[in-house]
């Protein structure tokens, strides 16, 4: 399940961080790129894990019904296994009858959980990428980059570390996840202004 989350996000947000970052070019005649691994930020990222729990929870929550569908089933096996022979044809008949259709009702069951899953986790990762993307535009900005490229789905074969910004960006992700409306933490003054002292009370003042 993780694979498919990874391999749908790193997709999604490729293609959005070339689209994105690529209308932000250096200066003319001058191209600066730059390489971020998707996958750490599904994997590291504070609101990626959230994303990722709530996507496997789903998922063992279908595991668990699948199971016991399984289990039942194979007890009606069984049943027809080791009373079939001795069962009057007419419940023989109906035995079967209701095999077949638990067992129709199963592959259903796995074709709805299978796209409940899908559907979970584009979901998402549609609200991952839209959270992450301006975080990513604004580095992309800032550091006067004019491409950002997906790191190991893009088919690059290499890329030098220094233009790696994926722990700027997860630094910068985290951050922003902790601030209510998910703007970005105010960066403290290296220079902070000292307080005014207090007035002094003029005579006959309380």
């Amino acid at each position: 399940m993780k694979r498919i989350l990874l391999s749908v996000a790193g997709v999604g947000l490729a293609a959005a961080a070339l689209g994105q970052t690529a209308a932000t070019a250096a200066p003319s005649g001058s191209v600066k790129l730059a390489v971020i691994n998707v996958d750490r930020l599904v994997t590291d990222s504070a609101l990626g894990k959230e994303a990722f729990a709530r996507v496997k929870k789903i998922a063992d929550q279908k595991k668990e019904e699948g199971e016991k569908l399984t289990k039942e089933l194979r007890e009606m096996e069984q049943k027809l296994a080791d009373q079939g022979a001795s069962l009057a044809d007419d419940k023989k008949d109906s035995l079967q009858k209701q095999y077949q259709e638990k067992a129709i009702a199963f592959k259903r069951f796995q074709d709805d959980a299978q796209r409940a899953l899908e559907e979970a986790q584009k979901k998402e990762l549609e609200e991952l990428q839209k959270r992450v993307m301006p975080v990513i535009t604004q580095i992309g900005k800032e550091r006067g980059f004019t491409l950002v490229f997906n790191k190991f789905q893009s088919g690059l074969v290499f890329a030098d570390e220094s233009v790696d910004i994926t722990d700027d960006v997860l630094k910068r992700f985290n951050t922003m996840v902790a601030v209510p409306g998910g703007a970005p933490a105010p960066a403290a003054s290296q220079t902070s202004q000292p307080k005014p002292p207090p007035k002094k009370p003029t005579p006959g003042s309380r």
